[in-house]
């Protein structure tokens, strides 16, 4: 188990026949897990680094030398906002920035919880766009071309980063894992007697699970309502903004998905939180290797075609 990658608990299991090539794949994984997390950081900077938090000080100032999986995960990415029509905008980070302070200051002094001015929201909205980010990868750069434009992955980083590392074990003969990054899980193989890997999937409204999804090979991707919140007025306002909106999405409590890809379930996660369940469900069924369940405000369940098949007894 680590506490010191991306802001969350890190659990590692891995089944090996040689304990001293287990004891090494632990150690990999970790060595990775740190990598993408400094590098991904927006909040930090890391001496000898180049990170995304370099990259937006100097947005408006001068390209930023980056390393390639920086570059790899912001094409990533676009291609994913493209996919939800919009709904996963990593350039919205000016906004989201006041959500977390907003968020911050009112969990520190409830009494004085406020909610950000949308004049405030729509005017750093204006600069939440994809066309004031340039990527150069003849001279691996990134450039921000307005300050005021700031990149934000919380929404995918997590799910891009499990990605690359379950394909880097696998390459070294890993053959059964399970690694979860938070509500971020990525599993090669099954257990050693065969059967899969057993994810509970969260009650939003109990410390339960409102099922449990047994993978082999997949990966498996929550997130919910009950994540980040802070509370005004009587009710609660949670860190899933939808780009339309630009406040908390209110259509759904918890959205699930397992996929074989894990970037590509952690971007739906925030995706399909902002999207009607029609539009979302076309775009489940129209995704191979895909499927989604969620939970909406009043308690209704939904799931994609083939989610059932997925679900065991505890």
């Amino acid at each position: 188990m680590f506490l010191d990658v991306f802001d969350t608990v890190t659990t590692v299991i891995i089944y090996d026949t040689n304990e001293q090539h287990a004891n090494q794949m632990i150690e990999k994984a970790h060595a990775l897990l740190l990598e993408y997390h400094q590098l991904y950081d927006i909040y930090n900077t890391y001496d000898g680094i180049n990170n995304l938090a370099t990259v937006n000080a100097d947005a408006g100032i001068a390209p930023v030398k980056v390393d390639s999986k920086i570059l790899d995960l912001i094409e990533y990415a676009l291609s994913m906002d493209e996919l939800t029509g919009g709904k996963m905008n990593i350039a919205m980070g000016s906004v989201l920035r006041i959500w977390q302070d907003y968020r911050d200051a009112g969990i520190e002094s409830p009494e004085t919880a406020a909610l950000p001015p949308m004049s405030d929201l729509q005017a750093a909205n204006a600069y939440a766009t994809f066309d004031n980010v340039e990527i150069d990868r003849t001279a691996d750069t990134l450039y921000i071309k307005d300050p005021q434009t700031q990149l934000d992955v919380g929404a995918i980083g997590k799910g891009y980063a499990g990605q690359q590392i379950i394909a880097a074990l696998r390459a070294e003969g890993v053959t059964n894992l399970l690694l979860a990054i938070g509500g971020n899980v990525c599993a090669i193989g099954t257990r050693t007697d065969g059967t899969g890997w057993q994810v509970g999937i969260q009650d939003p409204y109990s410390d339960g699970n409102l099922c449990v999804v047994a993978v082999d090979g997949l990966n498996v991707v929550t997130s919910g309502t009950y994540e980040r919140f802070y509370t005004v007025e009587g009710k609660n306002y949670h860190h899933i903004i939808d780009p339309d909106t630009l406040m908390p999405s209110v259509l759904y409590d918890s959205v699930t998905v397992i996929s074989s890809d894990s970037g590509l379930a952690d971007a739906l996660t925030t995706g399909l939180f902002c999207m009607p369940i029609e539009k979302g469900m076309a775009l489940i069924e129209s995704l191979p290797d895909t499927e989604a369940f969620w939970v909406l405000p009043d308690g209704t369940q939904k799931m994609s075609s083939g989610f059932s098949s997925n679900i065991v007894e505890e």
